[in-house]
């Protein structure tokens, strides 16, 4: 059953992790896979709901405060809890819980393909009743704002009272972790509850956050079968609202109970939150729970059409890329207040901020499979536009866009600038996504409103903080993708994503003048771009430095990095690792040592820059250097020993990362899942083992096949067509299954494909 993720362990110490595994979202918003009828009393829990870019503004403090450090930062906030549901049974009111009474038989689900979760339990009450109860629960994909939870409690041989006790709690905060920099490390408490009660039949609660202003709204509805409740009540406090149903069961008998949850916040539903909410649940009054499961099961036939990735003979790893692709849909935000955050709608790590993340690793996914949510990315960069002019304003450059570091609504909230602004990187990274997409789509109207002005903004940026030394074109004081080394000179990454910025930048002039004059002379007239400048950009990309090392043959990571001694990784306590929780940044920088792939991700994004033996090369020797320490890494290293031919090293990269969450490799799951290595999955299979390449020169693939595997098989979407790859042992099989011919590459041969006539090769050897 490779489309369900299935656990029968109620182990205290696994629970906390699984509350990540099992967390369900649709982008805007997400539950965390918390029991309904709470914990243990001192048991760890992080029970969470979010909404996605649903934040509040924190002070930012420091002992020494220099000129544009930010002074605050956002902070995703856990929002209304509704999830809790406790069960009474009997005259004594024994409450169903793990820890009470015997569990008989215990089975829970994750099911991918239907996108809902449940629990299925036997449980012995203390005094020997015994019960049967099957809860299930989802997050409609098709309407955003609910979440539902729906209870079916089977008597075995109990006769007697069974009581349902829902509560909908305002009084609620985040999980902090002082020790552990991935983590928020106070600012627990961000919501104050700003009303609570019933609304005709239905239980509200709204909060208001302390300094952003935002408010939230829970509408929740209780849906049972009236005639068969003896007793109900429901009672308000200042923070929570507690509705409880009491229901005569028999032996053998059964009840059913449900619960409809509505949230609404002020980002996209502006005011009157609650009677909008209600408004909401009378919409839905028609719907019923096996309504919402056919309309989430469409959903996912739709998406898994595309992005499923089919691997024979290996259910642990189908199980794991599945996984992978089903939490990246859970977590894209959808509008235009909202991306994808580091840990998605599945916990709190790195306090819900947006990182280069989304365009480097998970972007690509949604480009080629879900295009229409890869638009929606980009366009909320381009909502955050102005925000970054006003940062590199606030920088010191008179021009250009400077997008943050880590943010939710757009401005900067990284207080450690080394690792922090310094990586001017995510301006060039963003800027890449905007020219994959055009490649791809070819959209040239979404070029001209859009992508242009941030191409623009980005190249202008360059042609700020760059400066000609020598005939070349030089960066200084900067971080590249590498967090162990900080603030350098020409960092080998950095220049060349900054490149390709100018290059494309200069490109979408002449681009535009082709496809609308008029709308382009309007856009050059709004930014007072010239020709002039766009001139200036390609004499930059044309001169811009690349750092290489005659002696070694390799580009150096930037131009002090080989001076540095080599970290002594032979007397490094495993321990240890990662480095960055046991070593001061400073003891880091002065050596030769890397968390993540730095030039060889460039080399991955930017192939054409350097010749097959300096790729190679460059990657030997950072390989010996890096420690991998970051969950962006391994599946990089994979992709590229992909491309050189090191085919045993790819599998074992990729294998690093296929199950990093269900496995909890990183020994941090609880803290939400690792989004960026999720993405990094897939394209360590379709850009890696496949050889998927996406160039203005056209799409190409060159496949290999694991050892290990006998066949896989992908779709992807690419200006319009639907065309899958299937690779075995000796064969490739490309085939057009929607669109109009296509023209493309494999093994560098020009290939064409025409509508259900699969074009047949034997796999490179």
């Amino acid at each position: 059953m490779t489309w369900n993720i299935s656990n029968s362990g109620i182990r205290e110490d696994q629970l906390l992790n699984l509350e990540s595994l099992f967390a369900l979202g649709n982008g805007y918003l997400g539950v965390r896979g918390n029991f309904e009828e709470g914990y243990p009393e001192g048991m760890n829990s992080i029970r969470g709901t979010y909404l996605n870019a649903f934040h509040d503004r924190t002070d930012i403090p420091y002992g020494e405060k220099l000129f544009a450090f930010p002074d605050t930062q956002q902070k995703l906030v856990n929002v209304i809890d509704a999830q809790s549901i406790r069960i009474y049974f009997g005259t004594e009111e024994e409450m169903f819980r793990f820890d009470q009474g015997k569990i008989r038989s215990y089975e829970r689900n994750f099911r991918m393909d239907r996108g809902y979760s449940e629990r299925i339990i036997h449980w012995e009450s203390p005094s020997g009743q015994e019960i049967k109860l099957h809860f299930r629960r989802i997050v409609s994909f098709e309407y955003r704002e609910l979440f539902a939870i729906d209870i079916r409690i089977e008597s075995v041989n109990f006769t007697g009272p069974v009581k349902i006790v829902s509560t909908v709690n305002g009084d609620v905060s985040n999980y902090t972790n002082p020790n552990d920099p991935r983590v928020g490390a106070g600012h627990a408490k961000r919501l104050s509850v700003a009303a609570c009660g019933y609304q005709d039949d239905y239980a509200y609660a709204m909060d208001e956050t302390q300094a952003s202003g935002l408010q939230v709204a829970c509408v929740t509805a209780h849906r049972y079968e009236q005639e068969r409740a003896s007793e109900m009540q429901v009672l308000a406090s200042e923070t929570e609202t507690v509705s409880s149903y009491t229901f005569a069961i028999k032996e053998s008998e059964s009840v059913s109970f449900a619960k409809w949850n509505v949230y609404t916040d002020t980002l996209r539903h502006q005011d009157r939150l609650i009677d909008r909410g209600v408004a909401l649940q009378e919409e839905l009054a028609g719907v019923s729970f096996e309504d919402l499961l056919a309309k989430q099961k469409q959903y996912l036939d739709e998406f898994w059409k595309t992005a499923d990735i089919v691997i024979e003979n290996d259910a642990a790893l189908q199980e794991g890329i599945r996984f992978n692709l089903y939490q990246l849909l859970q977590s894209a935000g959808r509008d235009e207040f909202s991306n994808i955050s580091a840990k998605g709608l599945s916990g709190e790590g790195y306090e819900g901020h947006y990182f280069w993340d989304t365009e480097i690793y998970m972007f690509p996914v949604f480009l080629m499979t879900k295009p229409e949510i890869a638009r929606q990315l980009l366009l909320y960069r381009y909502s955050k536009l102005d925000q970054a002019r006003a940062r590199a304003r606030e920088m010191g450059h008179k021009k250009g866009a400077l997008y943050p570091w880590r943010t939710i609504s757009g401005t900067e909230c990284s207080s450690f600038f080394p690792s922090g602004t310094a990586q001017y990187h995510i301006s060039a990274d963003i800027a890449y996504s905007y020219i994959q997409y055009y490649i791809a789509e070819q959209d040239n109207s979404f070029l001209l409103e859009y992508g242009a002005e941030v191409l623009f903004e980005t190249a202008r940026l360059w042609m700020e903080i760059g400066h000609e030394y020598q005939g070349k074109f030089h960066i200084d004081e900067v971080t590249g993708p590498d967090e162990y080394t900080c603030m350098v000179n020409n960092n080998y990454y950095t220049n060349a994503m900054a490149k390709h910025n100018l290059k494309w930048a200069a490109k979408s002039f002449d681009i535009l003048r082709e496809y609308d004059d008029q709308g382009f002379k309007a856009l050059c007239e709004r930014l007072q771009a010239t020709a002039e400048e766009a001139q200036a950009w390609r004499k930059a990309a044309d001169a811009m430095y690349l750092p290489y090392d005659e002696e070694l043959g390799i580009n150096p990571q930037d131009d002090t990095f080989l001076r540095k001694a080599v970290w002594d990784f032979a007397n490094t306590p495993e321990e240890h690792y990662p480095l960055l929780l046991h070593y001061h940044p400073l003891t880091l920088y002065r050596y030769q040592v890397c968390k993540q792939a730095d030039t060889v991700l460039a080399h991955f994004l930017l192939e054409d820059e350097q010749d097959s033996d300096t790729i190679v090369r460059s990657y030997d020797y950072y390989e010996k250097i890096t420690t991998h320490d970051s969950s962006l890494s391994s599946c990089i290293f994979s992709i590229m020993a992909s491309k050189i031919g090191y085919h045993a090293k790819a599998y074992d990269y990729f294998i690093e990362t296929a199950r990093l969450d269900l496995d909890n490799t990183h020994g941090n799951t609880k803290d939400g899942l690792h989004l960026a290595n999720m993405g990094g999955t897939w394209m360590a299979i379709v850009y890696g083992f496949a050889g998927m390449r996406l160039k203005e020169s056209g799409l190409s693939f060159a496949p290999s096949i694991p050892d290990a595997w006998d066949k896989y098989a992908f779709r992807v979407r690419y200006r319009g067509r639907l065309i899958e790859v299937r690779i075995g042992k000796e064969r490739v099989q490309l085939e057009l299954l929607e669109g109009g011919e296509l023209s493309l590459k494999l093994y560098g041969a020009e290939t064409t494909l025409q509508l259900s006539q699969p074009v047949e090769r034997a796999i490179a050897q």
